[in-house]
């Protein structure tokens, strides 16, 4: 099995018994660890490693070649992307250059409905970058605003920035629904019953002897201390990682629903997408 996630905490934490030839069945496992922007086309194209994660806003693109496994991914409470500015003047937002980690990304979709809403008629010049190279880039002064997801939430007073928005607190407000942020996806054809049962089992095992994955985790971190991975860890890493349950499905029906009623994504086929999961 070829799969492809990132190198963040939360991702190699879930996945290090799989990866590892820990969990039976999963003997021969090739991983392709791969930034989301990267994931996200991958999808969007059909093409890439069998089993992917990807961000939760790039799935309509995605449908038809993959199924969503409804455990694996990052939902949560409290862990929004963060819009990050050198200053706090909203005035002149059609003059802004945003830098943000894809243009199919969660993060990015949140951005573009919550302007919606705050910014009638305004749309703000947009930059795709690798994730980690946002602060810095906004620090320099390269672009006016970085869109930032991940463990700088922990770190960007670190760059001299100020929080303009908590995207994550936003939608909980207006919603009342947690954050879908990243999935995993599978090519259409692939045993779905079998891979979410490893997904889960390598998980399980992450969470009974966390102190056993913490060097591959921190091999794959970065350059973050371990105190920022093992938060990042805690903030990402729940109950909707094991199983999305019903709330974690109307979380991702509401994100996607709206974006598609505001011409954001194409429409997804609910029925055909839950019916089929684990």
């Amino acid at each position: 099995m070829k799969i492809a996630f990132s190198p963040c905490p939360n991702d190699t934490f879930i996945f290090h018994s799989l990866v590892n030839g820990s969990v039976p069945g999963f003997d021969d496992v090739k991983v392709t660890y791969a930034d989301i922007d990267q994931t996200n086309g991958w999808a969007a194209e059909g093409e890439g490693p069998s089993v992917m994660k990807i961000s939760f806003a790039a799935l309509p693109y995605a449908a038809s070649d993959y199924d969503l496994l409804q455990c694996g991914g990052a939902l949560g409470r409290g862990c929004g992307p963060l819009l990050l500015m050198k200053q706090e003047d909203t005035s002149d937002w059609h003059e802004k250059t945003i830098a943000v980690p894809s243009d199919k990304s969660t993060a990015y979709l949140l951005f573009r409905l919550w302007q919606k809403q705050q910014f009638s008629g305004v749309k703000a010049a947009v930059t795709v970058m690798p994730f980690e190279d946002i602060m810095p880039a906004v620090e320099r002064g390269d672009v006016d605003a970085g869109l930032v997801i991940h463990e700088a939430r922990f770190t960007y007073q670190n760059f001299g920035l100020k929080k303009l928005v908590d995207l994550g607190d936003w939608w909980e407000q207006d919603t009342g629904t947690p954050i879908p942020l990243g999935a995993i996806i599978a090519k259409k054809g692939t045993d779905t019953d079998m891979l979410a049962a490893g997904i889960r089992t390598s998980l399980t095992a992450a969470w009974e002897n966390p102190e056993k994955v913490m060097p591959y985790v921190m091999e794959h971190a970065q350059e973050m201390s371990e105190e920022v991975a093992k938060s990042h860890i805690d903030l990402y890493v729940n109950e909707f990682s094991f199983a999305l349950g019903s709330t974690g499905r109307e979380a991702v029906e509401q994100l996607l629903t709206r974006a598609a009623d505001e011409g954001l994504v194409p429409e997804m086929n609910w029925d055909d997408l839950w019916n089929k999961q684990s």
